[in-house]
């Protein structure tokens, strides 16, 4: 049982926005792991500081009671099956509020950022010009991929499909888009209901 499902836990205030999905089970679902634990990694691609951020996001928010410091939040995007060293301990449904809740308020801070590159990735392709053509771009493309590579196992079937530069560049691609969506008014709870997408009974 996850250790902020113990007697006496409460919910933060914030948490109850986010709405409880009816799933077959009461922990979070495979993919809705994945996908948090992927938009994560595209925050820490965007912000070398984004590991830390994550932890004071956590404070500012009053949810230090479910991300319980550094050691905690590693374990909870262990959860991601497509980790190298993936914790088969299952993830809350509270901890996977609180994880998306976070990456709302770092997309907030991350926005104009995040549409630059986006902007600068479209007219990119209008020209038919590669990424290297955006410093800001194929920098964060570059850790992304390196990122990517050093924490995700390469024997897994869904890391396999990402084996080629190209493949993680469309998939960061994807995060940041996902990342413009959940920054905006109700991002955060469009973003919880998506990951439950064909999920619900």
């Amino acid at each position: 049982m996850p250790e902020d499902s113990s007697p006496g836990f409460e919910l933060p205030l914030l948490l109850s926005n986010l709405a409880t999905p009816e799933l077959p089970s009461p922990e979070c679902p495979r993919r809705a792991r994945t996908q948090i634990d992927l938009l994560l990694l595209a925050i820490e691609a965007l912000d070398l500081s984004g590991s830390e951020a994550m932890l004071v996001a956590a404070r500012d928010l009053g949810l230090d009671s479910v991300v319980k410091g550094r050691v905690n939040l590693w374990r909870l995007r262990s959860t991601n099956p497509m980790r190298r060293y993936s914790q088969r301990r299952p993830m809350a449904l509270d901890e996977a509020k609180a994880l998306v809740a976070i990456i709302g308020n770092l997309a907030r801070r991350l926005t104009v950022l995040v549409r630059q590159l986006l902007t600068g990735g479209q007219q990119l392709r209008e020209k038919q010009l590669s990424f290297d053509h955006h410093l800001r771009l194929a920098d964060y493309l570059a850790r992304f991929r390196t990122h990517f590579r050093a924490r995700m196992n390469p024997r897994r079937a869904g890391v396999i499909a990402y084996s080629t530069d190209d493949n993680l560049d469309e998939l960061a691609m994807q995060l940041l888009d996902q990342l413009l969506l959940c920054s905006g008014v109700l991002g955060t709870q469009r973003l919880w209901s998506s990951l439950f997408d064909g999920e619900v009974v």
